[in-house]
């Protein structure tokens, strides 16, 4: 186990959860799935309890803890993509398994985990400061998915 991994808590489908992540994101997988050894508060003795999976090269530990506790966007993990057809992929995966389309690149999968789905070229304008990251910073915000094209263009001025 990695010194330092990212607890994700979820009602009751974190494996499912990181089966999805896995076949969605490279250098992504799914560990050890552990049982519950007695009843807990949100399940049953022999109920996945926990699931070790890592999304992007990212460890994480997925915990079925019930429903006491929701997801915000308070915490996200952000994906940089290539072009528009990795953004595509990406963000259709998400929002075309039951998740919900935001702004400004964030979607939430149907687990309510929020994600962001930025193109570089999109932190480089905003890396490259002044004039060109305010019109690639104003373009991105009437947008809902990226359009590498359009920031691309706000880039230029």
């Amino acid at each position: 186990m990695a010194k330092n991994t990212i607890c994700v808590w979820y009602d009751k489908d974190a494996e499912a959860a990181a089966r999805f992540y896995a076949e969605t994101f490279p250098d992504s997988s799914v560990g050890a799935v552990h049982r519950a050894p007695s009843d807990y508060p949100s399940g049953k003795a022999g109920d996945v309890l926990t699931v070790e999976f890592a999304v992007a090269g990212i460890p994480c530990l997925g915990l079925n803890g019930g429903p006491a506790f929701k997801h915000n966007e308070a915490f996200s993990f952000q994906i940089a993509t290539d072009d528009q057809q990795e953004t595509d992929r990406y963000w259709n995966a998400i929002v075309g398994n039951g998740g919900q389309e935001s702004a400004c690149g964030w979607c939430k999968d149907k687990w309510g985990i929020s994600w962001q789905i930025t193109p570089r070229v999109l932190t480089e304008a905003m890396a490259a400061g002044g004039d060109e990251a305010k019109r690639a910073f104003d373009a991105m915000m009437d947008m809902r998915k990226i359009d590498v094209a359009a920031i691309e263009a706000a880039r230029r001025g």
